[in-house]
Parts: structure tokens; C-alpha cells; sequence
């Protein structure tokens, strides 16, 4: 994979705000605050995006740097920090290649977005490059997903439709998804459509394949530990309780030794 070949592009990132709505009570952005806290500044937001936590965060008078491989989300980004008269430092590169001028005390990589790179290798990169990049005792926080169980399905099938404040045409994104058990990954196609008074205006289909890895417990224990982490330690969901055998959504925390 490439900068150029990257996965958040045309419909698909012009309709990412607007079917997301109103992120300011997600669970996420309360934990990560959190971490900051504890484990202190400067903050690196890596996939950023169009800058759900970043241009929050440093409304707040948080140090913090966005990465992205998406020109057009950073594009984005840009633009909605412009609108508050906010300049943000933000960086276009895969996290897997991660070369910055600054080293942190705090990594996020938020909205499961390490599980987007596919290849173990890759993983393993991507991790290293985080540690690199940290400061001595700074800290990396991830969400992760186990993406299917034992007896659940292997396919399935959602759709959200959602209207443009601006304009008021209707953004609509048909997702669906395949799981490979012996992969452990997830195929997608999602389906973009733009109506207007409903017609169809515009239409995007995405796919990926695979798409996103999974990752058990177990798995993403060892995967920071793996790349030098002490302390690592796996929350139940967005919250700083231990994690539970049955949970699929689990925060990791990992410290570079000191």
C-alpha cells in the first residue's frame, strides 16, 4: 500500500461527518482525554481523519498532531479548522511508515483504526514506528475489536441514511461485510449514495478486501508486548475497568520503559 493508495477518498470521506453526527458524547473521546491526563503531552491523533478528536482536543489547549494517510480527510480537517480559526499540525503518512519531526508522551490511535492494516508484518511496523516515536515512559493507547465469534454469522448487512444539514439532500451508505475465519479479516462493500428531492444524484461503491483484521484478547496483548510495551493492560470497552472475557471492544494501553 501506497500514500496514493488509500481507502478514504471521494463520497466516502465527504460523507463521513454527516452520517457520524454529533460525536461529542461518544464514550472514546472521554477515555482518551483521560489517558492524556495520566500520561501527559504533546498528544500524536494518528488517522485523524477529518478531526473528530483532534480539533476538540486542541480547542482545549491540548499539544496535539494529527496523521493521516487521506489527503482528502486531512482536507477536511483543514478546512474545519479553519472555520474555527484553529491551524493545527497534521501530517499525511501511512502509520506503518511513521517518520515525524516530534516524539510524544501520548499516541492514540483511535476508532479502531490499526486494524486497518492488514498485513502482520505491516502490524508489526506500525507498532514499532509508534514506539519510536514515543518519548521515554510515553504511553499508546489503541482500541481493538475481536470481529467474530463461534456461532455468530459470517455476512452481514446494515444501512444508515442520513440528511445534509446544508442542503438537505440525503446521504445514504449501505454496508456490507464477510468474515474469513482462517484470515481472521473482514471483506467490505459499502454503496454511497447522494439524493436529491429523491433522486439519485450521486453513487460511490467502496470495496476492500480484506479490509480489517481481527484481534482476540490474547492477540493484541501480545502484539504490544511483542513491539517492547510494559505495563500493558486491556479495558472493558471505553472505560478503565478490566477488561471482560466476553467483550469485543477493548482499549489497550502500553508504556515505552522509561
Amino acid at each position: 500500500m501506497t500514500v496514493a493508495d488509500y481507502e478514504y477518498t471521494g463520497l466516502m470521506a465527504e460523507a463521513w461527518d454527516v452520517l457520524r453526527g454529533d460525536t461529542s458524547r461518544w464514550e472514546d473521546r472521554f477515555f482518551y482525554l483521560e489517558v492524556i491526563q495520566r500520561s501527559g503531552q504533546p498528544v500524536l491523533d494518528v488517522g485523524c481523519g477529518t478531526g473528530r478528536l483532534l480539533l476538540d482536543y486542541l480547542a482545549q489547549g491540548i499539544d496535539i498532531d494529527g496523521v493521516d494517510n487521506s489527503p482528502e480527510m486531512l482536507a477536511l480537517c483543514r478546512a474545519k479548522a479553519a472555520r474555527l480559526g484553529a491551524q493545527p499540525r497534521l501530517y499525511q503518512q501511512l502509520m506503518e511508515d511513521l517518520d515525524l519531526p516530534r516524539r510524544y508522551q501520548t499516541i492514540l490511535v483511535p476508532s479502531s483504526s490499526l486494524q486497518l492494516v492488514i498485513e502482520p508484518a505491516r502490524v508489526k511496523e506500525a507498532l514499532a514506528r509508534f514506539y519510536a516515536h514515543l518519548l521515554p515512559g510515553g504511553v499508546l493507547a489503541a482500541p481493538l475489536m475481536t470481529l467474530w465469534k463461534e456461532g455468530e454469522p459470517l455476512e452481514s448487512v446494515w444501512e444508515k441514511s442520513v440528511e445534509r444539514p446544508e442542503d438537505g439532500a440525503l446521504i445514504r451508505r449501505v454496508a456490507r461485510s464477510r468474515y474469513d475465519p482462517a484470515e481472521e479479516c473482514e471483506h467490505t462493500e459499502d454503496l454511497y449514495q447522494v439524493l436529491v428531492d429523491g433522486q439519485l444524484a450521486a453513487e460511490e461503491l467502496h470495496r476492500r478486501s480484506p479490509a480489517t483484521r481481527s484481534y482476540t484478547q490474547t492477540q493484541a496483548r501480545a502484539l504490544f508486548e511483542q513491539a517492547g510495551f510494559v505495563e500493558v493492560q486491556l479495558f472493558s470497552g471505553f472505560t478503565f475497568d478490566p477488561v471482560k472475557p466476553e467483550d469485543g471492544v477493548f482499549a489497550v494501553t502500553g508504556r515505552r520503559p522509561a
